[in-house]
This record gives structure tokens, C-alpha cells and sequence, in this order.
């Protein structure tokens, strides 16, 4: 299966309901979409009904991207620690609830460790994912002490890794994460690296080596879908169709790399 995310361009000139968004991300090729998880992003409160208009367009829900506003609190005990805390045991029974297989998280960056505190709490958390058969994968980003951490503790099999390109590039070059956690991953965040804000872009338009890329992916084993996470930020000379016929396009082509 091939993916993209679906809140790509919103805010930037593609405002099109989400209803009307599926379909022409369905219209464009693509099998399945990634769903952002919260009223924030210009999305809007109600976002809960787009899991039903994503599935009516004919596409299979890979994942949702919970919040990522708090997630350097996970470990502080105070409220605003209760709150990112209780807000992931809201998305792992949202997940159930709509039948959505997958959960992508954000550890806190590397500069708010991981305390006891903040590994009780994702043990409650990954308890919850057990019980109602929710795989939670966690991504990486400035984060790789912290994803270390958490990958090294919880070995469940509900728990794993969700690979994002450009992070990998942009802040833990030198880490073969893919070789490391490769076996455990269970999502893909694909991008390339450049343009306006050095993230986000369109395959082959950035500075990724994409055969290596899903050459690596493909020795994991991994069998779940290529899905991208672009955003428009740098073809707004495009309508959002001809943005989403370029993105199938180069989709297809490194999913045909990671099957070669």
C-alpha cells in the first residue's frame, strides 16, 4: 500500500474540507492516509468524523499522529504532565473505538529527559495499547537518547518504532536507526530534506539518498505501507490534485526501490 498524510497543505492554500480532501488523495492513487490527531494545524475541533469520511473515499487508515504541542512535559508532575499523559490514553482508546490499528508518538526532545515519572506513565499508557490491541510507535527526532530509553525499557509488542526520513537526516545522521530498531518498526514518516524550511518535501527534490533509504527499509522486513509526510510549503504553484498526482507519483517510485 502506498499513503500520504493528510493534513499536507491545510492553512497554505488548499482549503478543501477533509471530506472532499480523501477523495481526491483516493482520486490521486493512493491506498491509505495518516491522520493527524487534534483540533490543531488549522483541523479544527470534530476531527474525530474524518476517520468515517477517509474510509467512505475508499482508503484504509494506516495511523493517527497524536499531539505533539506538550509531549516535553511527558515527565513533569504538575499538570501540565497529567495533561500530555492523559491525552495519549485518550488517542490509545480512540484508536480502539475507531478501529485504527496504529499510534505515532513524539518522546520529548533529548534536552527534557525521560524521568521515572514519565516511564510510569508510558507504562500505563502501553498497558491501555495491550489490553485493546493498539500498537503505539514512537518516532524519532531530537529525541534519540529518549527513543533509546523507551525502546530499551518497553519491549511489548504493541510498542515500536515509526522511521521519519528527514529527523533521521536532519538531527542523528550518523545513527543507523534503521539497523538499530529496524526489526521493531512499525510506520514510516517519508520526506525529503530542503526547500523552505529543510523538511517536509516531495521525494528526489530534497538531498536524501532514496535508494539507500529503501534499501535499508526493505532489509527491516517491514511490511506495512510507504506513506509520505510532505507539505505543500514549496509547490503552492500547484493545485492541490496536481500536488497530490506529483506525490503518488514519487511515492510509488521509492516504493518500487524498497520492492527491487
Amino acid at each position: 500500500m502506498i499513503g500520504i498524510y493528510d493534513c499536507f497543505g491545510y492553512g497554505t492554500g488548499y482549503e478543501v474540507s477533509f471530506e472532499e480532501r480523501y477523495k481526491l488523495i483516493k482520486n490521486a492513487g493512493f491506498d491509505c492516509v495518516m491522520l493527524w490527531w487534534s483540533d490543531k494545524f488549522g483541523r479544527g475541533i470534530g476531527y474525530q468524523k474524518d476517520v468515517r469520511f477517509a474510509r467512505k473515499a475508499g482508503l484504509h487508515i494506516e495511523n493517527i499522529h497524536t499531539p505533539v504541542h506538550e509531549q516535553n512535559c511527558l515527565s513533569l508532575d504538575n499538570l501540565d504532565g497529567d495533561s500530555v499523559f492523559q491525552s495519549y490514553l485518550q488517542c490509545v482508546k480512540d484508536c480502539f473505538e475507531y478501529n485504527i490499528p496504529t499510534m505515532v508518538i513524539h518522546l520529548p526532545n533529548d534536552e527534557s529527559p525521560i524521568n521515572n515519572l514519565g516511564i510510569k506513565r508510558l507504562e500505563k499508557i502501553i498497558s491501555e495499547a495491550e489490553k485493546l490491541e493498539v500498537k503505539i510507535a514512537f518516532e524519532n527526532l531530537c529525541n534519540i537518547q529518549n527513543l533509546e530509553l523507551v525502546l530499551g525499557v518497553f519491549h511489548s509488542k504493541n510498542t515500536g518504532f515509526c522511521y521519519d526520513s528527514c529527523h533521521h537526516m536532519n538531527y542523528a545522521p550518523k545513527d543507523d536507526l534503521l539497523k538499530r530498531y529496524g526489526k521493531r518498526l512499525m510506520a514510516l514518516h517519508l520526506q525529503d530534506n530542503g526547500g523552505k524550511h529543510n523538511q517536509h518535501q516531495l521525494p528526489f527534490d530534497g538531498n536524501i539518498d532514496w535508494v539507500n533509504v529503501m534499501k535499508a527499509i526493505a532489509l527491516t522486513g517491514y511490511q506495512g505501507a510507504t506513506t509520505l509526510e510532505p507539505m505543500n510549503w514549496d509547490y503552492e504553484n500547484l493545485s492541490i490534485q496536481q500536488f497530490l498526482n506529483l506525490a503518488y507519483q514519487k511515492a510509488k517510485k521509492i516504493d518500487e526501490m524498497r520492492m527491487a
